[in-house]
């Protein structure tokens, strides 16, 4: 099949078309209606103003729907928070690794078309990783530290990159070791990168670990994003325009921010402690590097449509991108006891991980409420959602603070859960 051929036969599976341009709010009714406490829910608000107040969060977007139902959307602090500019629930928002599910989602649309599978090696679509080595540090006859490299027992998968097992790392992340000093060699962490050059100049680095035995969080949503690229035969923000953000009516993310929405963008945001402003992408300039495991920018309505989209077992207002069975299976774990959890496994205790996000194994174990069944994600710059099949419940919180999103993210979640009364 021609690419052509092939493009349109995607689109047409997933419902391109008149709902392109969807309607970006899901419809809103009581909190009763659907058993939630709307005394309770204004916990929320007086909860995230309070830390407003004390100077510790700029500002902040919460969306909350329940049965596909808004219960709860509110703006709270600035925008941006040096020229006194109001938080509102169109702000755009850096959201980082929250790309990292929708990118996923459009690998597994691949998938379910037959023009990739989890099995395939990634070399398949990017010959640069078929001869790939693992980096193991010891010491020369000095006693200095040195790399000595092992090749790689089998080839790197496109579950891998989905569930983070690939052995790729993150250069800035975690204890700094030799192979991160040559991430560092090779700038790989820089914004300028084309998607192909990046994917080929990774593929000479060592790996941290052996393919399939290590959750690992890295650059292996990148690399799917170039999967998906050389898959679909469409540069990684086309597809996802096509197959996702059109068909959901997501019409505020992209990859980068277009001029006419500038002055949408939450920004110069200061850390509270030190009193400097925080360093982002910048989202204003045309985005060179389509990196599908941080590129994207969004607004709290938008993720939720994607989010309810998920809840709904991948339809949402007619419009179906996957079916109800490819949703299970991503949102079940794929980290066996035959995969190391790693010395800084993310999801925490009581998660496994599933094919893009973090999925809750129980009740307990967490340092925050939640149940079985549940999966989330979350961003570097204090971004977050979680989906509650059970509860029928999804959570869109948007803010740019890095400093102390795990605690916001915790606050978040018990006074959400607290307002649910059957």
């Amino acid at each position: 099949m021609s690419k052509v051929g092939k493009l349109f036969f995607i689109l047409c599976l997933v419902g391109v078309g008149a709902h392109a341009l969807a309607a970006t709010s899901l419809p809103s009714v009581e909190p009763s209606e659907v058993g939630i406490s709307a005394e309770r829910l204004e916990r929320i608000t007086q909860t995230f103003q309070r830390k407003i107040d004390e100077g510790s969060l700029p500002g902040v977007v919460i969306n909350i729907a329940r049965q596909g139902k808004l219960v709860y959307e509110k703006s709270l602090g600035w925008q941006d928070a040096e020229a006194k500019i109001p938080m509102t629930t169109e702000s755009i928002f850096r959201i980082y690794s929250m790309t990292k599910p929708i990118v996923s989602v459009a690998a597994m649309t691949l998938v379910e078309s037959g023009h990739l599978s989890l099995l395939d090696p990634i070399d398949k679509y990017i010959p640069a990783f078929s001869d790939m080595s693992v980096g193991i540090e010891t010491q020369d006859e000095l006693g200095e530290p040195t790399l000595v490299y092992e090749k790689a027992v089998r080839k790197i998968t496109v579950q891998d990159l989905l569930r983070h097992t690939s052995g790729l790392t993150y250069q800035r992340l975690g204890k700094q070791n030799l192979i991160k000093n040559e991430y560092a060699k090779a700038n790989i962490f820089s914004q300028h990168w084309r998607l192909e050059d990046f994917a080929n100049t990774l593929a000479t680095m060592p790996l941290v670990n052996q393919p399939g035995t290590t959750w690992e969080y890295g650059h292996s949503t990148d690399i799917l994003g170039r999967v998906v690229e050389v898959a679909s035969g469409m540069t990684l923000d086309r597809y996802i325009q096509k197959t996702i953000l059109d068909p959901l009516g997501m019409n505020d993310t992209s990859f980068g921010v277009p001029k006419e929405k500038h002055d949408r963008v939450a920004d110069h945001m200061v850390d509270y402690v030190t009193g400097k402003k925080m360093t982002l992408i910048d989202v204003k300039e045309p985005m060179v590097f389509l990196a599908g495991g941080h590129g994207l920018s969004s607004t709290a309505g938008d993720y939720l449509r994607f989010c309810q989209m998920m809840l709904n077992g991948g339809e949402l207002e007619g419009v179906r991108l996957l079916s109800p069975k490819t949703v299970r299976y991503m949102s079940s774990n794929h980290i066996h006891d035959g995969i190391s959890k790693g010395v800084f496994y993310i999801p925490g205790p009581g998660y496994g991980f599933g094919l893009g996000f973090a999925t809750r194994s129980e009740n307990g174990q967490s340092v925050w409420p939640g149940t079985a069944g549940e999966y989330f994600w979350a961003g570097y710059a204090g971004t977050y959602f979680w989906i509650d099949p059970e509860e029928e419940l999804v959570v869109s919180y948007m803010s740019q603070d890095p400093y102390r999103r795990m605690e916001h993210r915790v606050l978040l979640r018990n006074v959400v859960y607290q307002a649910l009364e059957e």
